[in-house]
Parts: structure tokens; sequence; C-alpha cells
């Protein structure tokens, strides 16, 4: 049908003269671009690089658990070798001034280990014989004894306890040790297993503290060769520290021992309990030496033997032995350990707990020197600055102050105190 002039088709703009010209083309989209009109929600290209990325954050993310669990598995040989490496850093010293003196330093190192397994054989063996002797005084006296106790705790206390009724639930408890006790019996193999699990331990680590100490120094050249010569200093230095901090720990431990053998002697044989000495060396060798149950085996071994001669005497060794903790974990320990390691009290206190918490008893008993030596070296290549005088970093009480002072004062010659006595009126 012809269009009259004038007249639009339907599908043309309103807008749009009849005489203009058609828009030009747009130019084409580029390579991965949306289409034109769809507002940028067309599909896109996967960066080049995104997939690679995945695969390493794959990549660290196994190696990461991987390295878990093998740290997991070493557990126990990690133990041994940090047990192993603080038994050589303890008696490294005396090995440096033996080979110093013209010894091998294996030979120096297999001295220091028959020295040390003399003393400790002597002490096992007369702990030993001690025990065997009293518990077999305590078993034949055991009604003896529970009667004595019955008789005293009546006479102390007012009660009326009957030693007919005791007696006669002895068979029940009797029957009843007797059932654990034959079935730890049968558990042969597994007591066994125990045994023999801790005897190559033991073995593992005299093998690795032998050969740290006896090739200490081609080890260190060792690990000093694959570093660059101002990071070889700093290793030496840590390493040295670490030495004299252990040093320092074996030492605080032993005047402690010495302290404590020292005390309870005293205890001991003021009370008239027999073998005074051999006790003694027993309480301050194990409550030192021992982390944790240290001090519950060394103040039970007291009391058991002071409970033959009478029930009071093991009640006043008992109640010497708390005491005597309390004095040394609040007055002797913290002194000690802070002049031998150079350590806060309240910072050693907190890391033996983190010891404990970590590692057991191995951390409690490596704890303090490994907490010195990091101190140490952090102190040597710590930068500090001066602190600014205030009144919330004062150490002493201005009262303090002033009496030093006044006693400075007074030393000081007459010309000066003359000088001091006008500066004062002046002000």
């Amino acid at each position: 049908m012809p269009q009259t002039p004038g007249d639009r088709p339907a599908y043309e703009p309103a807008d749009v003269p009849p005489d203009a010209a058609p828009p030009p083309p747009s130019p084409p989209a580029p390579p991965g671009a949306a289409p034109a009109g769809t507002g940028g929600a067309g599909p896109r290209r996967m960066p080049p690089w995104l997939p690679r990325a995945f695969a390493l954050a794959g990549v660290i993310t196994l190696a990461f658990l991987a390295l878990l669990w093998l740290l997991a598995r070493l557990r126990g040989l990690l133990l041994l070798v940090l047990v192993s490496l603080f038994l050589a850093f303890a008696i490294e010293p005396a090995v440096n001034r033996l080979a110093a003196r013209g010894w091998r330093r294996g030979a120096a190192t297999g001295l220091m280990f028959v020295v040390i397994a003399v003393l400790l054989a002597a002490f096992v063996g007369g702990i030993g014989s001690l025990l065997a002797t009293q518990t077999s005084h305590l078993i034949n006296g055991f009604p003896g004894y529970v009667r004595h106790v019955i008789d005293w705790v009546n006479a102390t206390f007012g009660t009326r306890l009957s030693r007919d009724t005791l007696f006669q639930r002895l068979p029940t408890v009797t029957g009843t040790l007797s059932r654990h006790v034959s079935g730890l019996a049968q558990n042969v193999w597994g007591i066994g297993t125990t045994a023999f699990g801790v005897i190559f331990k033991a073995l593992g680590v005299l093998l690795f503290t032998f050969y740290l100490s006896a090739q200490g120094p081609q080890l260190r050249r060792t690990v000093c060769s694959l570093l660059p010569p101002h990071r070889q200093r700093a290793v030496l230095r840590a390493w040295e520290i670490a030495i004299d901090k252990t040093g320092g720990y074996i030492y605080s431990r032993a005047l402690l021992a010495l302290i404590s053998a020292v005390a309870h002697y005293i205890a001991l044989a003021g009370l008239g309990v027999p073998y005074a000495v051999t006790l003694a060396l027993w309480v301050g060798v194990v409550s030192q030496f021992i982390p944790a149950v240290g001090t519950y085996l060394a103040g039970a071994v007291p009391v058991l033997i002071a409970l033959t001669r009478s029930p009071s005497t093991a009640l006043w060794i008992l109640l010497f032995i708390i005491a005597y903790q309390q004095i040394e974990n609040y007055l002797l320990q913290p002194r000690i350990t802070a002049r031998t390691l150079d350590m806060h009290p309240a910072v050693a206190f907190g890391l033996v707990l983190a010891g404990v918490a970590v590692a057991g008893p191995v951390g409690a008993l490596v704890a303090l020197p490994f907490g010195a030596s990091v101190q140490a070296f952090a102190g040597a290549y710590v930068r500090r600055y001066e602190v600014e005088e205030h009144p919330l970093t004062r150490t002493t009480p201005p009262r303090r102050e002033r009496r030093a002072s006044r006693r400075a004062s007074r030393r000081a010659p007459r010309w000066a105190r003359r000088w001091l006595g006008r500066l004062r009126r002046r002000k």
C-alpha cells in the first residue's frame, strides 16, 4: 500500500527526522568482552594465573598437614633429642675443661658418664636397701602400728575407735589388694614391654648425649658452614649462652638440694627418725631433680619411716615437710633461680607451668634453661633505652631515697655536708 507523504512506518522512532542519516556501525568487540547491550553480564574467561594460584594453595596446605602429621609421629624422638641436648649442655663445661688439659673429648665425656653413673648407683643402692629393710619392718609390724595409731587418735581427739572393728575389715582390704596385685602379675607382658621401652629410651638419650658432647665442635662447625659469617657469630653466641644458663640451672638445683638435705637432716635427727642422713639425701635430690611428682615421692618415704617410731613423729615430719616446701617455693627457689639464671621469679614460675603444659615433666626440666637462654640472647641483641623518671617507674619509695641521701651525706666530707645544707636551706 503506497504511503502518503509525511506518513511514517510503525517501527520507526518518532523523534528521528525522515531525512536523517543512518548511525555509523559500532566497532567490533575485543575478544573475551561481553556483547553490546548485555550490561556486562555475559560470560568471561578465567585469568590464566588463577588455576596456578589454586594449585599452589593446595600444595602448601597439604605440605603443612604432612608436617603436622610428621611432628606428631616424631614427638617422642624430638623429646629424646631435647633431653639429650640439655644433658650435653650440662656436662659440656666439665668436658671442655678436660679437653683444654689435653684429654680427648670422647674420653672426657666417657669419664663424666662414669662419674654420674657411680653417684646414681650409690644413691639408688643406699635408698633401695633402706626401702627394702623398712618395708619389711612395716609389713611385719603393721598390726602393732595400727594399734598405736588408734590409741593415739583416741587419746588425742577423744574418739572411740574400735580396734576389733578395724581388724575385722582388714581381711576385706587385704583381699582387694591381693586381687589388684594378682591382676598386675597377670599383665607381665605389658609391664615387660613398658620396661623395655623405658630402657630403650634411656639408651637413646645416652647415645645422643654422648655424640652431642663428644663431637660438639664438629657439630657446631657443620652448622656454621651453612651460614654467612655474621649469622655464625649469632649462632655461636646463642650456643654459648645456652651452655652457661644450663650450667646455672644445674648449680641452682644442686644448691637447693643441699639446703633441703641439711634442713631435713636437722628435723629427722631432732625427732629421732632412723637413717636420717640417707632420708635427708633422698628428700633433697628427689624433690629437686624430679619434676612435678618429685616433691610427693620425696616426702612420702620419711613419713613412712617415721611411722615406725610413732604416729606423732610421722605427723610432725609431715608438717615439717609441708612447711619447708612453702618456704622453698616462695623464698628460696625464686631468689636462687633469679641469681643463677638472671631471671625474675614470676617469669621462672610461669615458664615451669608452660613447660609442663607443653611437654610434661620433660618440659618442666628444660623450661628454665631454655627461657633463660632466650632472655639472655634477646638482652644481648635487643636495643634498650633510658627510662624517663615518673612516679609509675619509681622502683624505690621516696622515704628510702631520702634515707639513702641522708646516709650518703653523713658519709661525705664536712665541706660537702655544709654545701648540701646550704642548698637545702635555699630550697
